[in-house]
């Protein structure tokens, strides 16, 4: 595979998505990325079964696979549609599975989906920090808002004249000493 045929990273990366709280690649993406069928990828993942635990690959469930259906707007079983529940591949999942299919378009792309799943987890890091960020900009201008009101209350307190402490009224009244 040549470098002008390799995928743009943030392409790989609108293919990761977030199941049971872990960032994982289809199958079907996957196998795409890696330039073989589907089909020919669950195999080698079958043969290899010892090489991909459950936190490397996992099977979908029927909920998932309904709610992906809805997401990506997939067809239903009848025209074209899944057939059975996906797999999910994570981030290591991924690797291995270039190494059982021991293609050189497959260790090539692996290098370039790792690379995504990197610059996922730098993005998702950077977004935390940047919260944290603001949490402590908000924190920090709470207290100012606080300190900026009792310094525009003392202002007005200053500004605003006393009563008289004598108590007589202006000009020339009875009772007025």
């Amino acid at each position: 595979m040549s470098t002008s045929d390799l995928v743009p990273v943030e392409h790989i990366q609108s293919r990761i998505l977030v199941l049971r709280g872990v960032r994982v690649v289809l199958d079907r993406d996957l196998a795409v990325l890696y330039g073989v069928t589907t089909k020919r990828l669950l195999e080698q993942v079958r043969r290899n079964r010892e090489r991909f635990p459950k936190d490397f690959c996992f099977q979908l469930e029927r909920s998932e696979v309904a709610n992906l259906r809805s997401q990506i707007a997939t067809s239903s079983r009848t025209h074209g549609g899944w057939r059975y529940a996906p797999y999910a591949f994570t981030e290591h999942g991924a690797l291995m599975a270039a190494n059982v299919l021991n293609s050189p378009d497959a260790v090539a792309m692996s290098v370039h989906v790792v690379r995504a799943f990197v610059r996922l987890r730098q993005l998702m890091a950077n977004h935390r920090a940047l919260a944290a960020k603001l949490a402590e900009l908000d924190a920090r201008a709470g207290n100012h808002d606080e300190q900026l009101a009792a310094i525009v209350a003392a202002i007005r307190q200053l500004t605003t004249p006393d009563a008289p402490a004598h108590g007589r009224r202006i000009g020339f009244h009875r009772g007025n000493r």
